[in-house]
This record gives C-alpha cells, sequence and structure tokens, in this order.
C-alpha cells in the first residue's frame, strides 16, 4: 500500500487531510503517513493529526511514497517539480462524490474537490488544483497546473490553458478560452478570452491588470 505524504501542514493542508480520506483508494490503494512543510511547528496546537516527517527542500522520497500538495500560489508548482525531481510520485486525489462523465480524461497529480463535477468527454490535464462544487462542462480542455476555486462554472467546451488561477463562483461562459498563467477574480462572469499574464474582474468580467 502507498504512503501518502502531504506537502503543507497549514489550514489547506489539514483540509487534505480529511479530504485525503474521503477520495478514491484511501485504505485500498493508500493510507496517509504524514506532512511535510518547511515550518516544522506548523501542527503545534492541533491535534489528531499524524506526523510532521521533515520539510519541503531537500526531501527524498521513499520508494513507497506518494505525494499532494496543498499549497497554492506561484510557490505549488516549485514544490512539486522540487518531488518530482527527487525522484517523487504525485496521487491523482478524487473525492468520492464527485461526478465524472463519459470519457473523462484526468491527468496524473490533480485533487478534485468534494461535489464536483466534470462532463462527458472533458479533458484535464496534471497537477491542477480543482476544488469543491466546481462545474467543468463537456468537451472542456483543462491543461496542467491551473488552480480553479470552489463553485467555479466553466460552461461546455471552454478551454483554460496552463497555470491559470480561477477564484472563487467565477463563470466561464461557452466556448471561452482562459489562456496561460491568467487571473479570474472571484464572482466574475467571463464571455470573452482572457489573455496571457492579465486579470479580469466583474460581470462581464473585464481587465484589470
Amino acid at each position: 500500500m502507498k504512503q501518502l505524504v502531504i506537502i503543507g501542514a497549514g489550514g489547506m493542508g489539514r483540509t487534505f487531510f480529511d479530504m485525503a480520506k474521503e477520495s478514491i483508494g484511501y485504505g485500498t490503494e493508500y493510507q496517509i503517513k504524514g506532512f511535510i512543510d518547511d515550518n516544522l511547528a506548523a501542527l503545534d496546537g492541533f491535534p489528531n493529526y499524524p506526523p510532521m516527517l521533515g520539510t519541503i527542500a531537500g526531501y527524498k522520497p521513499a520508494p513507497d511514497e506518494v505525494f499532494v500538495c496543498s499549497i497554492g500560489g506561484a510557490a505549488r508548482r516549485k514544490c512539486m517539480e522540487e518531488i518530482i525531481a527527487n525522484g517523487g510520485k504525485f496521487l491523482t486525489m478524487i473525492h468520492k462524490t464527485v461526478r465524472i462523465g463519459t470519457n473523462v480524461e484526468i491527468g496524473e497529480g490533480t485533487v478534485v474537490g468534494a461535489f464536483t463535477t466534470i462532463g462527458a468527454d472533458a479533458k484535464v490535464g496534471k497537477c491542477n488544483l480543482i476544488q469543491s462544487y466546481t462545474v467543468i462542462g463537456h468537451d472542456s480542455r483543462i491543461g496542467d497546473w491551473n488552480r480553479i476555486d470552489t463553485h467555479v462554472t466553466l460552461v461546455g467546451s471552454t478551454i483554460v490553458e496552463d497555470e491559470a488561477d480561477i477564484h472563487t463562483s467565477a463563470m466561464i461562459s461557452h466556448n471561452v478560452t482562459i489562456e496561460s498563467n491568467s487571473r479570474v477574480a472571484a464572482c466574475s462572469f467571463v464571455i470573452r478570452r482572457v489573455k496571457s499574464g492579465t486579470t479580469v474582474m466583474g460581470n462581464p468580467a473585464k481587465r484589470l491588470m
């Protein structure tokens, strides 16, 4: 059985601990070993969690270990790639309540939160963080390293390229493309292409930066 190591022991890491216990494969394919965090005191005052195993920097994965990363922002990819460079593998963690349609593909290292729906023939790449109660419509294409927050709706045939952030309760309309390294603010309604490196906000969403 694989031993799951959670990267980051802050609030999101502790949330991942609960989610991991409710995800496909827990208890049959993997069990939870503990956390790594550069703040070794991150769990102080928080009982009932598995142990801190060490810092992220320089951590050497054991052959039976798999990982999930709870860290967000620019540091997320850096942390994950350091583990990968040291031979680590990332778990594709999918909550048991997720509804997955016909012909859906989900890449290695992607995390999908509770009560999310992924529609028919959607393709989701690697190392994405897709949080709870999100809808990814039919025929959508999600690249790699994206963060899609809770209650986001991607209507059918939307495209999200790589390393984009789509924040809470945003809605992306039919056939819209979110280009790489862009940001969609919370509660925005996006009806046209979001250019790489830009931030949009509002209803309808307009460029801020």
